[in-house]
């Protein structure tokens, strides 16, 4: 007898259930089904290990990545590793690649980051709870406070530590709240800043003229993680989803995205104290994209297009792609057993949320390759079969699927879209 999660509601159950009819898993579908993916969760606990062990004077951030087919489970993978993150105290953030989030844009993914961060003990916006968990009388905000103010060490722009000091000292709640937005990646008036400064008697102190925009996301980035460190987290976990939609940009944006990979990865010249991220890709995407011998040919093509316009990013956009090739972790394919103790666990689920005893369905002889192969597949199958029997009782229907094939094209109105973006 499987045993399921005391006290589970009935409206749990059904959201659980109509987030896998959907193929998009949610908190509920996950912590019901768990996730057995060991060659991932092992190194992936480590590196929560680690992060939760450095300091500011020895900056490392660390990365993995994962591949796998369409439908193998890597959403829920991802899920699940965002729970084990809260558990052991992260800050922890799920990005999904997408056109208002590309990977080669680090401000947007940045703010996309900050805006779906969650914290394990509080659940408001996670900027306005860490400036709420900063502790001016702590030995860890001196120390942030210290690495923020040396500025010509860390790289920073003065901007930085003076709204540092205006939030600690100000009492306006407006001007604090306009700093809290821009830690979180938002513009700021340099006016309201030497405004906030006159008010605490500092405008002597910090003389600066405003950063250019293109050099704030990493400096935000920085600053963030160093941030969550000072308000009492281990460090800040951000979990990035359908990478593979970087084939859909322009050669240009593709070789850019590559190297912000390795920035999130922590192999770029730069690293960030108690940052640890995990991306998805499908399994093919090395093979068609970036292999001379697949579609694109972007490890021929990306080198003398970056040198043209961004020769600085050709290093890191190598590292890249080579994280992509060789360095990703497969998604182990679900052993029989573990699909009939699935599909049992859903029946028990479905009987509960619906109040209809579910009955167990043949096991016929599924195919052992291809799509039908997948979790995704055999989940929605088993539901969609219930769906039916419940409803038509008397009827016998039988259910076809397709197998989704991504394309990998380019996508001309995304490209249009982020023209004025791309330096």
């Amino acid at each position: 007898m499987i045993m399921l999660p005391d006290k589970t509601c009935t409206l749990a159950y059904r959201r659980a259930l109509e987030a896998l009819r959907s193929g998009v898993p949610n908190n509920p579908a996950v912590n019901i089904l768990g996730c057995e993916q060991p060659q991932i969760q092992s190194p992936f606990v480590e590196m929560l290990e680690q992060a939760a062990a450095q300091d500011s004077s020895r900056p490392i951030s660390s990365g993995l990545m994962v591949s796998g087919g369409f439908g193998s489970g890597k959403s829920h993978l991802l899920t699940h590793l965002e729970h084990l993150a809260l558990e052991q105290g992260f800050v922890c953030s799920k990005v999904t690649v997408s056109k208002e989030t590309p990977l080669y844009d680090l401000g947007k993914v940045f703010k996309s980051a900050v805006d779906s961060g969650r914290m394990p003990d509080k659940s408001g916006m996670l900027i306005e709870e860490l400036g709420h968990a900063l502790k001016p009388d702590t030995e860890k905000y001196v120390d942030f406070f210290r690495w923020a103010d040396n500025t010509a060490a860390n790289g920073l722009s003065p901007m930085f530590p003076a709204t540092l000091q205006i939030y600690e000292r100000s009492h306006d709640f407006e001007l604090n709240r306009e700093i809290e937005c821009f830690w979180a990646g938002d513009k700021i008036r340099m006016a309201h800043v030497k405004a906030g400064l006159r008010q605490i008697g500092q405008q002597h102190n910090y003389t600066f003229r405003a950063p250019r925009v293109s050099d704030l996301p990493p400096q935000h980035l920085r600053f963030f993680t160093h941030l969550i460190k000072a308000a009492g987290y281990p460090g800040w976990v951000v979990l990035l989803d359908e990478i593979e939609l970087v084939a859909s940009y322009s050669l240009l944006q593709r070789g850019r995205s590559y190297a912000e990979l390795t920035r999130w990865c922590g192999q770029g010249s730069e690293s960030y104290p108690g940052l640890v991220s995990v991306g998805t890709v499908t399994d093919d995407f090395a093979a068609v994209v970036i292999d001379p011998a697949g579609k694109k040919k972007d490890r021929d093509y990306v080198e003398p297009k970056l040198r043209e316009r961004n020769a600085h990013l050709v290093r890191d956009a190598l590292i890249g792609m080579e994280l992509l090739e060789r360095d990703c972790v497969s998604l182990n394919p679900p052993a029989e057993t573990e699909v009939r103790e699935i599909v049992e666990k859903l029946r028990q689920i479905y009987s509960e949320a619906y109040d209809w005893q579910a009955p167990s369905l043949p096991q016929d002889e599924t195919p052992t390759a291809g799509y039908q192969n997948r979790m995704r597949y055999k989940i929605r199958t088993a539901i969609n079969q219930w769906d039916l029997m419940r409803h038509y009782p008397d009827d016998r229907l039988h259910a076809e699927g397709d197998e989704f094939i991504h394309s990998y094209n380019e996508d001309r109105d995304l490209e249009r879209a982020s023209r004025d973006d791309t330096p």
